[in-house]
């Protein structure tokens, strides 16, 4: 090629380069811009609840990383509905998220709701994981997970447990028991864990899949026995007490997942900038501190490994509700 073609070469692909520039430079001023004013972090809990101090916390230590505020709103209601459902129609720019838990899988499969949990989100970061605790009132005659079982299978439906509320975590953990271990025994919903566990400390009920920060300090005052728990491995606040698949019960797990979601379509930027902020708050050691008083761990996977999780999920509690016939009061 002689030098009058290559200029005209180089000439061209310049001509045919030009137009995206202008684009290319005002996506990159339009990144590196965000946040240029506050963010909503919608959390659909009452206030006061399991997950509000994380909420409160990164909501504080995110705030001053991005420089702009990020105030914390609390909609509860319609089990948790009404504030997804905010997100969902709010405009995918990064300015409104989610801070969610894995109940978020289970809404759709019992009440109508005008989102898909997966499609109508986009995954920004996972903050934690938690096991439940499966607790009885002292005066049940069981000290661990196969003698509650033998109790359970001597007496079919004697023995109540205590939820949040049909379709909640801990009722599923107990529906999955007893399809699992093939016993019977009967759910009893609250509308809340507190009273849950209240009238399981009464004696009203005889055992709960209890959060672990609602449940420790009864543990800890002998007003509650610790069976097992639900996850794939023990709690490091209460390595004694072996896990459901350990005592037995082989391949049960159920565990509880809090992440933040955006609505679908946010920018890869935008989410690339709140992945790479929450997860380094998350990591530090006020938050580590934080979530080993509450009983929770560190939960960090990517944006897309997530979101099998999130489908994974969706498949395995569909089935535990379509099974055990699980409705809403």
């Amino acid at each position: 090629m002689n030098s009058i073609s290559r200029r005209r070469l180089l000439a061209a692909a310049g001509i045919a380069l030009t137009p995206t520039l202008p684009h290319l430079l005002g996506s990159a001023r339009a990144a590196g811009a965000f946040p240029d004013h506050p963010l909503r972090l919608v959390v659909p809990f009452p206030p006061g609840g399991s997950v509000d101090p994380l909420a409160r916390v990164l909501s504080q230590r995110l705030s001053e990383s991005l420089g702009q505020q990020v105030v914390v709103d609390n909609k509860p209601g319609g089990n948790t509905v009404i504030g997804t459902e905010t997100v969902a129609k709010s405009a995918p720019d990064g300015y409104t998220l989610l801070l969610t838990a894995s109940s978020h899988m289970t809404n759709p499969q019992l009440l109508p709701t005008s989102y898909d949990p997966i499609k109508d989100f986009t995954p920004v970061a996972t903050l934690s994981t938690s096991n439940m605790i499966l607790v009885t009132n002292p005066e049940v005659p069981a000290n661990n997970l196969q003698e509650l079982l033998a109790l359970a299978k001597a007496k079919p439906g004697s023995l109540n447990f205590s939820s949040a509320g049909s379709g909640n975590p801990n009722h599923l953990a107990g529906e999955q028991l007893n399809l699992m271990a093939g016993v019977k025994t009967t759910h009893v919903p609250y509308k809340g864990g507190a009273p849950a566990i209240t009238d399981l400390v009464g004696g009203q009920v005889q055992f709960s899949f209890g959060s672990p920060i609602i449940v420790l300090p009864f543990i800890k005052s002998g007003k509650l026995k610790a069976i097992a728990v639900t996850g794939s491995e023990r709690l490091a606040v209460l390595p004694q007490v072996p896990t459901i698949a350990e005592s037995g019960l082989k391949g049960y797990e159920m565990q509880v997942w809090y992440a933040m979601l955006a609505p679908a379509g946010t920018p890869k930027a935008v989410v690339a900038k709140l992945n790479a902020e929450i997860t380094r708050i998350m990591a530090t050691p006020e938050l580590k501190d934080r979530l080993d008083v509450a009983g929770m761990e560190r939960y960090s996977v990517s944006p897309e490994a997530f979101e099998k999780v999130m489908q994974q999920d969706m498949a395995k509690f569909g089935h535990i509700i379509k099974t055990a016939n699980v409705k809403l009061d």
